[in-house]
């Protein structure tokens, strides 16, 4: 039965992207989608350093909240997943270049993204940019950092934004971990990154002598991106889909609650909007 629901879906979502191509004056040829279910496998680009959305555990499998979002769309389609890591430097050449089919990588949902990757809708999941910075140095606002070296992650676009917005001479590191060990070697005054996972840090206990002392700034969602070309087509609809439902469903509260992840606003809000009609009647 739940392979008939499927096939009657997909055929639905074929049927809308081809009509929906059409009138773009372009033809949905679904080549992603198709490889994916010819095979068996979706491959699927997450973080391993960036924990924990997507981390490697003792035994070195990739593991986290985006993982087990991966699993439920492998298992949505009926296939089996296989997880390639992904930094924020290479993850849409990995997707543009097809060594991934989909991503699902902690990527901040922003207009010139959109022009590279099908960053489908609604978004997964938000953010907001601060820093981690030792206590004794006790920073008050954003402006205390004007001038002075702060530690970030390569291709993450918050490093330009406090650059240009505060005088921030960033130092960009191509891992989270050589960058939070900079700041630990006093190469940094801070580091800035998204505040979900500075918070993250703060709470394992092996960050102690330090804090997120600043107001979080540029709030963004998190984009789920299937190819660009196939944004509009199955395999976009399908992703879609399955985040409305993850939402509607409270399956992504659930997640972040199962690690250990802080309770955002954004998640309740879109559970809430998504709320079917006959829920608590």
């Amino acid at each position: 039965m739940l392979k008939k629901i499927l096939a009657i879906s997909v055929a639905a979502m074929g049927l809308t992207a081809t009509t929906s191509a059409i009138a773009d004056n372009h033809a949905c040829t679904n080549d992603t989608w198709k490889k994916v279910m010819e095979r068996g496998k979706m491959v699927v680009g997450v973080k391993a350093d960036y924990k924990p959305w997507g981390f490697r555990n003792s035994d070195g499998a990739i593991v986290g909240m985006e993982p087990d979002m991966a699993q439920a769309a492998a298992d949505a389609m009926g296939v089996k997943l296989e997880m390639v890591a992904v930094q924020s430097s290479n993850r849409m050449q990995f997707l543009e270049q097809g060594k991934i089919d989909m991503m699902i990588a902690t990527m901040s949902d922003r207009p010139d993204r959109r022009k590279i990757v099908g960053i489908t809708q609604p978004n997964y999941y938000t953010s907001g940019t601060n820093i981690m910075a030792p206590k004794a140095l006790g920073f008050k606002a954003w402006e205390d950092l004007k001038g002075k070296p702060v530690c970030g992650k390569q291709g993450a676009f918050y490093n330009k934004v406090v650059t240009e917005r505060y005088g921030v001479k960033v130092v960009a590191f191509t891992g989270n971990a050589e960058a939070k060990q900079a700041l630990r070697d006093k190469k940094c005054v801070a580091w800035v990154y998204d505040d979900s996972s500075i918070g993250s840090d703060l709470a394992s206990g092996n960050f102690d002598q330090f804090e997120m002392p600043l107001n979080s700034e540029d709030d963004n969602p998190w984009g789920l991106a299937v190819p660009l070309k196939e944004k509009d087509c199955i395999f976009g609809h399908f992703m879609s889909g399955l985040t409305f439902n993850m939402h509607q469903s409270g399956k992504l509260i659930e997640l972040e609650k199962k690690w250990g992840i802080k309770p955002t606003a954004y998640l309740v809000k879109q559970k809430a909007q998504s709320k079917d009609w006959l829920e608590g009647k």
